[in-house]
């Protein structure tokens, strides 16, 4: 009898025997099998490596385009608030301006007056105040009446005029200025050069300077002054208002100030 061993290696035997009975034409088309499968597979990886890819692209495209459109909504935002803030600002000043429409009559009716009494206080001031280009002045005021009743003027234009007016007399008193006119000398009308220093003083001389003289307040009248003390002050005066010569300190005669009455 066979042991054991003897079996299992006659069995090893017919088994390799019967393995390479086998033909080598099906062992090749196996082969080829198993190769067809492993590069349907790798077609199938690269393929679907190739939709991932794709899937990225566009996954990184549509968060580019969300970052875009955000950094303009945002900016949209802000500029919508700047309009908004604009827009409320414009609707203020539309209230205003309305406000201000329905207030012109109401206005007009009340600065009418008050110019005309600006006129009627200019007219008083120039009056009482030193009598220099008394005539100027004079003519000025009546063009300011005769403005305030004409009809073609506006109310901006008459009030711009009448302040203009006061402007030019506030600029009297801060001036030195020199001008050609005529006094009573001896009860004869003399040709005279007159020299006014701002409010503060104002003098003439005739020509050739033999007569000097000043206007007094306290008389309400030009008085003669002594022609050694003022004649060359005077005179260099004249010439400084001219610009003939630079300014200089000049000795003039000025009316002492005089207090209230309590």
């Amino acid at each position: 009898m066979l042991n054991n061993r003897k079996i299992t290696c006659l069995l090893s035997s017919v088994f390799i025997y019967a393995i390479a009975g086998l033909s080598t034409q099906a062992f090749a088309a196996g082969v080829n099998e198993v190769m067809q499968e492993g590069e349907s597979r790798a077609d199938a990886g690269a393929t679907a490596q190739q939709q991932v890819d794709s899937v990225a692209d566009q996954t990184e495209k549509i968060v580019n385009d969300f970052r875009a459109v955000t950094k303009v909504v945002d900016g949209l935002k802000v500029y919508n608030a700047l309009l908004q803030t604009q827009l409320n600002n414009q609707e203020s000043e539309m209230q205003a301006l309305s406000d201000s429409i329905s207030n012109v009559a109401l206005i007009e009716r009340q600065i009418i007056p008050l110019m005309t009494r600006m006129v009627d206080a200019l007219d008083e001031f120039v009056q009482l105040d030193t009598p220099f280009l008394l005539k100027e002045r004079t003519a000025r005021v009546e063009r300011l009446r005769e403005m305030m009743e004409r009809s073609d003027v506006t109310a901006a234009e008459k009030f711009r005029r009448v302040i203009e007016g006061y402007q030019i007399e506030n600029d009297y008193g801060r001036t030195i200025e020199a001008y050609k006119g005529s006094t009573e000398i001896n009860g004869n009308q003399i040709e005279v050069d007159f020299l006014r220093i701002g409010r503060v003083a104002l003098l003439y001389q005739t020509v050739g300077g033999a007569v000097t003289g000043a206007w007094d307040a306290t008389v309400g009248d030009f008085i003669e002054l002594p022609p050694e003390t003022y004649q060359a002050q005077v005179r260099d005066g004249l010439k400084i208002a001219r610009k003939q010569v630079a300014p200089d300190l000049l000795v003039v005669p000025v009316a002492a100030p005089t207090r209230a009455m309590q």
